[in-house]
């Protein structure tokens, strides 16, 4: 009934009395309410993308639903500086829980996300890619976030089995302390390593633009796989690797796995770490 509906709703009356003032930094006019914001003129810009981004997000949103190409559009105009200044406030570990009129701060993080984590890759793999000559070895290529390395060609490495697995040890060791301001920055990344040894064809791949240096055969194969399976910390070889080094490291048995591309499965092991008596032999070490 009608009394029914006035009684469910006069309760709510006096509690929309009491809400407080929106925060304001413009008034009516367009003139500024109190202090200057404390903003770089690259920040101020970047705000300005983003408040015609989705004002241009608004209207093309529009025209789709009066075509019938869209079902439901909220309207967000009016909106764009609240949101635009909502995404350059985010910080690492702030929650945000948006509605659909949201699309400019949610466009805004992914955007700013997507910087941080190729911040993050670019920290790493300079680090590896020192490790990398500091071991005589040949970085073939990135691959997003993996890399493939090969020792012993085109420069001949004493022990390049010996001298893989220390490399690997010491990406593990350095990739430990990263992870310790990484997760400052609310990133909790790992990586692991696989390594094989045998024969593989190197040489030039591709065209007259673009050549690299590559190895291709079944032990780059493997090493991939090997890779593929490791958790966070874990560098695991192949049977031959570790009867190379066995008396360099210890080792722990992961069992036989089943790895694409292989008929058989595989035997594997995981280094634990280098043994006690075992000296480096990091190029231009003593």
């Amino acid at each position: 009934s009608t009394s029914g509906i006035d009684q469910a709703l006069a309760p709510s009356i006096p509690a929309l009395a009491r809400v407080p003032e929106p925060f304001k930094v413009l008034d009516y006019d367009g003139q500024l309410l109190g202090d200057e914001p404390d903003l770089s003129p690259d920040e101020l810009a970047d705000l300005y993308r983003w408040m015609v981004f989705g004002r241009a997000l608004d209207e093309r949103g529009l025209q789709l639903q009066r075509q019938g190409r869209l079902g439901v559009w909220g309207p967000m105009i009016g909106q764009e500086a609240a949101q635009a200044g909502l995404g350059l406030a985010m910080q690492p570990g702030d929650w945000i829980f948006p509605s659909y009129r949201e699309a400019i701060v949610l466009r805004y993080l992914e955007e700013m996300a997507v910087e941080d984590v190729m911040n993050v890759l670019r920290e790493y793999q300079a680090e590896t890619g020192r490790i990398v000559a500091d071991y005589q070895g040949t970085l073939e290529r990135f691959s997003g976030d993996a890399m493939m390395i090969f020792l012993n060609d085109p420069v001949p490495v004493q022990n390049h089995v010996e001298q893989g697995v220390r490399m690997a040890i010491a990406m593990r060791n350095r990739l430990e302390a990263l992870r310790i301001q990484w997760g400052k920055r609310g990133y909790e990344l790992g990586a692991g390593v696989g390594i094989a040894t045998g024969y593989a064809t190197l040489g030039l791949v591709g065209f007259e633009r673009r050549t690299d240096y590559a190895a291709i055969g079944t032990v780059t194969n493997l090493a991939a796989r090997l890779c593929g399976e490791a958790q966070h910390g874990q560098i695991l070889v192949t049977e031959r690797v570790r009867h190379f080094v066995e008396n360099l490291v210890s080792v722990e048995p992961v069992g036989e796995l089943t790895l694409k591309g292989f008929s058989r499965p595989v035997a594997a092991y995981n280094i634990a770490g280098l043994r006690n008596h075992a000296p480096s032999t990091r190029s231009g070490s003593g």
